[in-house]
């Protein structure tokens, strides 16, 4: 990858958190990313991790360096935006949006919208786009899928993945939507040409609106309580009235209400 490190005097005459502080400002106006909307002590620590393995004495010797330097740049987006996924993950809560909510749904919209928020590297619209398919709803739905990080979008289009992050999708899916390939498996062309991915800042970027479901599972975790308002009130205004918001197992909205959403079943809200 090239010798990364910078002139040892760079950064000198700042306090470890002034060095920290000029980073994401520095972070901000190259990428647009605030990280300052993320919980501090775990990226702090994330990010500390990967600016001594190159052996940056500050953030500003780090930030010189990445900021030239495509590859160290892109390791960088990929350990911030924590890119961890795996197919019908919490699988029982999977069951609750086919056999209860989607039917429904499905009786109501002729054509349903559907959006992956931080889709990662695409097993979570995979899933959805399995379900759907399964409901015979697949051709009947759009499934938009975004992510920050232009890595793990291009993994999602390649849809190629190690058989541990398929351990929780049932065998009738596993034999039906999988290809092995290499000691790997491929998803179904059918499911890769239902989903639209497309890279999106969350906190940054506007929404679409008049989404039938939102999923954005296990992400909000990482942000400070000021990002998860603002996210949960854009999430429900992108909602048609009656759509779904369904977050992970350690996001619960304690007042939904806040946000013009109620309780419709654990980690689903409905936008009233």
């Amino acid at each position: 990858m090239g010798d990364f490190r910078a002139n040892p005097s760079s950064g000198a005459g700042f306090t470890e958190d002034e060095d920290f502080a000029r980073f994401i400002v520095n972070i901000n106006r190259l990428t647009s990313i605030d990280l300052s909307q993320y919980k501090e002590n775990q990226m702090r620590r994330r990010l500390t991790t990967l600016r001594m393995k190159y052996g940056f004495r500050t953030f500003d010797e780090y930030f010189s360096a990445l900021s030239g330097e495509a590859r160290l740049r892109n390791e960088f987006l990929d350990r911030m935006t924590i890119n961890v996924s795996e197919f019908w993950r919490n699988p029982n809560r999977w069951q609750v949006l086919k056999d209860k909510f989607l039917p429904q749904m499905l009786k109501d919209s002729p054509k349903l919208s559907i959006w992956s928020a931080a889709c990662s590297t695409g097993e979570e619209p995979y899933t959805l786009a399995m379900i759907l398919d399964s409901l015979d709803a697949l051709d009947k739905s759009t499934v938009l899928a975004t992510d920050i990080d232009d890595g793990v979008l291009a993994k999602a289009k390649e849809g190629v993945y190690l058989e541990r992050s398929l351990r929780d999708v049932p065998a009738s899916y596993k034999e039906k939507y999988f290809v092995p390939a290499d000691g790997a498996f491929k998803v179904a062309d059918r499911l890769k040409r239902a989903i639209k991915l497309q890279k999106q800042n969350l906190l940054l970027d506007s929404f679409g609106d008049k989404f039938d479901l939102i999923v954005c599972r296990n992400v909000m975790i990482y942000f400070t309580e000021d990002a998860k308002h603002l996210l949960y009130g854009k999430f429900a205004r992108a909602l048609k009235p009656g759509g779904l918001l369904f977050v992970g197992s350690t996001e619960q909205i304690f007042s939904p209400g806040q946000y013009g959403l109620e309780t419709a079943d654990t980690f689903f809200y409905r936008r009233v």
